[in-house]
C-alpha cells in the first residue's frame, strides 16, 4: 500500500491519512525528512541530536494537526514552518534551563553547547582518499554555515541548501520577501569570508606561484628566447 501511494501527490496522501491510513504518513515522512533534518539544524547547526529531537516533534505535531491543513501553502512549506516553531521553542526552553556555565562562549548561538562538532557522513564512496576530502570541506562548509547569525542561516539553509522559494522561504519564517533576499545576500557574504578563514586560506593566497612552478617557467621561456638558463636541471 505505501509502495502504491509512493507516486500519489502530497494531497493525495494527506487526503488518504485523515481518511484512517495513517500508516501512510511514512510516505510523507520519507518525502521530507531531510528538509525538515536540515531547517531544524539552521537553528541547532552543532547538535545533531536536538535537531532529529525537533524533527521527531514536528512530525507528531504535523499529525495532530493535519486535519488544519488547508493547502493554501504548499505541504513542505507548512511543515517547515512547523519545524521552526519546534526548533525556535526547543531553543528558548534549552537558554532558560542551561547553566552558564555549560554554555560555549564562542559559540555562534547561545544554545550551542561543549559538544564534539559532529555531522552526518555520507556512506563510504569506493575512493578513500575522495571520501576523506569531502567529509573534510563538508565539514569546512557546516562550521561555516554554524558560525552564521541564526537569521542568516535559517535563510541560507532554506534558500541555498533546500532551495526553497524567496516566497516559501518568506512564508514559512514568516518575513518579507525583501527580508529574505536581504538575509541571503548577507549570509553568502558572511559565509565566503568564514570559509577561507576555516580553510587557512585568503585570497592573496589562493593559487600560489612559487617555488618548482615558478622555477620551470622561468626556465621553460629563457630557452626558448635563447637566454641563458639556470644551472639547475629543473626541467628534469
Amino acid at each position: 500500500m505505501k509502495a502504491e501511494a509512493a507516486g500519489a501527490t502530497d494531497a493525495e496522501v494527506v487526503d488518504r491519512v485523515r481518511r484512517g491510513e495513517t500508516e501512510l504518513f511514512e510516505v510523507l515522512m520519507r518525502r521530507y525528512n531531510q528538509k525538515l533534518y536540515r531547517a531544524a539544524r539552521s537553528v541547532f547547526p552543532s547538535d545533531p541530536g536536538e535537531a532529529e529531537d525537533v524533527v521527531q516533534d514536528a512530525w507528531v505535531r504535523a499529525f495532530a494537526h493535519l486535519s488544519q491543513f488547508e493547502g493554501r501553502s504548499s505541504l513542505p512549506t507548512w511543515l517547515v514552518r512547523i519545524t521552526l516553531h519546534e526548533a525556535w521553542a526547543r531553543a528558548r526552553r534549552l537558554r532558560r534551563s542551561e547553566p552558564l556555565g555549560d554554555v560555549d562562549a564562542d559559540a555562534p548561538d547561545a544554545t550551542k553547547r561543549r559538544k564534539e562538532f559532529t555531522m552526518n557522513v555520507a556512506s563510504p564512496a569506493p575512493d578513500p582518499e575522495t571520501d576523506a576530502a569531502g567529509t573534510e570541506m563538508r565539514g569546512i562548509l557546516e562550521a561555516a554555515v554554524a558560525a552564521l547569525p541564526e537569521g542568516y542561516r535559517t535563510v541560507f539553509v532554506l534558500r541555498a541548501v533546500e532551495e526553497m522559494s524567496t516566497e516559501e522561504t518568506a512564508e514559512s519564517l514568516e518575513i518579507s520577501t525583501d527580508a529574505v533576499k536581504t538575509r541571503l545576500h548577507r549570509a553568502r557574504g558572511l559565509l565566503r569570508k568564514e570559509l577561507f578563514a576555516r580553510a587557512g586560506a585568503s585570497q592573496p593566497a589562493l593559487y600560489p606561484f612559487a617555488g618548482a612552478r615558478c622555477d620551470r617557467i622561468v626556465a621553460a621561456v629563457l630557452s626558448r628566447v635563447g637566454a641563458p638558463t639556470p644551472g639547475l636541471d629543473i626541467l628534469a
